[in-house]
């Protein structure tokens, strides 16, 4: 399908130089606030049009739109899309807030299109493995899950670190998608949630290029710990922070009556996946079982298009998407009423991936 993108900064070259390897994707132009940097990506990689973003998302032969644009504009361009008659396949996370979130999968029940999110990592070899073997019970019933995201933040390194600091940013709506999306593929809906919350610095100092020495201040938490109950009875604690500057915790284990499994950062495709069974001494890195252990940044707009085509629902579906959001969301509210949090919204897991890939 023909896919235009709106949003041309830091993520969109590997999406651009990834969708070239994928036959359902044929982007045809791309979009930014700010007009040099749209012909600066097409020229980088010979898309043919750099149009404005309102000329992108009425243009007639744009099919998809793949909406790359800071957190605050999500939902925005997600409905100027929708409205447009567009399929949309956007950035995470879905929202910033659960009532724009609901308004976009509103309008795309309305409109009959088709709407997903990132991240698209789950769909890698590494989380898929894992999904096969909590499904061959090589860990027996799952019993909890750990989930760690811990750094000094991302104003060390980010060209423009500003929203990561904004309402939709921190670390919860930042990187939590990779961690709870995860989390949800693995062991399925949740319950409630538990949570607090902090500011650990209200106002923080880039270090990065171009912008080194510039302030930030702080609109949302930067540090959140607490634990999530999911509907079969699993537990996860979890912890995602922009306030600690080394530890050895994992990324993410979950633990069985039958053993532990070391899950890969969920940030990225691959693996390695360790698995410790009840009785053994050492931990055995497993083999994957699925494709797509590297760098697959739109293989679920790749599985989004492929499911239009098929007339199925796609995995990573605007659903799963604000359930994800809900759980975050719903650490701070935690935090915020001191009380746990009993979720509303709910989904269908994403289905196993096929072993053979698309």
């Amino acid at each position: 399908m023909k896919v235009g993108i709106v949003g041309c900064g830091n993520i969109s070259p590997v999406y651009l130089r990834v969708a070239q390897g994928f036959p359902e994707i044929e982007v045809v132009a791309v979009a930014d606030a700010l007009p040099e940097l749209a012909q600066e990506r097409a020229a980088q990689f010979g898309v043919p049009q750099a149009l404005a973003v309102d000329a992108l998302l009425q243009h007639p032969d744009i099919e998809v739109v793949l909406n790359l644009t800071p957190p605050k504009a999500h939902a925005p361009i997600n409905k100027a899309a929708l409205q447009a008659g567009k399929h949309v396949y956007c950035e995470k996370p879905f929202g910033v807030n659960r009532e724009e979130a609901r308004e976009v999968l509103e309008l795309a029940q309305q409109r009959g299109r088709y709407i997903g999110c990132a991240p698209d990592t789950v769909l890698g070899a590494g989380i898929q493995t894992c999904l096969h073997l909590i499904r061959e019970g090589a860990i027996g019933e799952p019993v909890g899950a750990s989930a760690f995201m811990l750094s000094p933040g991302h104003e060390r390194w980010h060209p423009n670190p500003e929203f990561f600091y904004q309402v939709g940013g921190g670390p919860m709506l930042d990187m939590g998608p990779y961690y709870i999306t995860t989390l949800v593929t693995l062991l399925g809906v949740a319950r409630r949630v538990a949570g607090i919350s902090r500011i650990t610095r209200p106002v923080r100092t880039i270090t990065s290029e171009p912008k080194r020495g510039q302030t930030i201040t702080v609109e949302t938490p930067t540090h959140i710990t607490g634990a999530i109950e999911f509907e079969n009875g699993a537990l996860a604690t979890v912890i995602m922070s922009f306030d600690v500057w080394a530890h050895r915790l994992p990324c993410i284990e979950i633990y069985g009556t039958e053993g532990t499994l070391g899950v890969p950062d969920p940030n990225g495709f691959g693996g390695p996946v360790l698995l410790r069974r009840a009785g053994e001494s050492e931990w055995r890195e497993m083999p994957l079982t699925h494709p797509y252990a590297e760098q697959y940044r739109g293989l679920g707009l790749a599985e989004m298009i492929r499911a239009i085509h098929e007339g199925r629902p796609n995995r990573l579906n605007g659903q799963l998407a604000y359930h994800v959001l809900d759980i975050m969301l719903a650490f701070n509210d935690s935090s915020a009423s001191g009380a746990h949090v009993a979720l509303d919204s709910s989904c269908t897991p994403p289905a196993p991936m096929p072993a053979e890939g698309l």
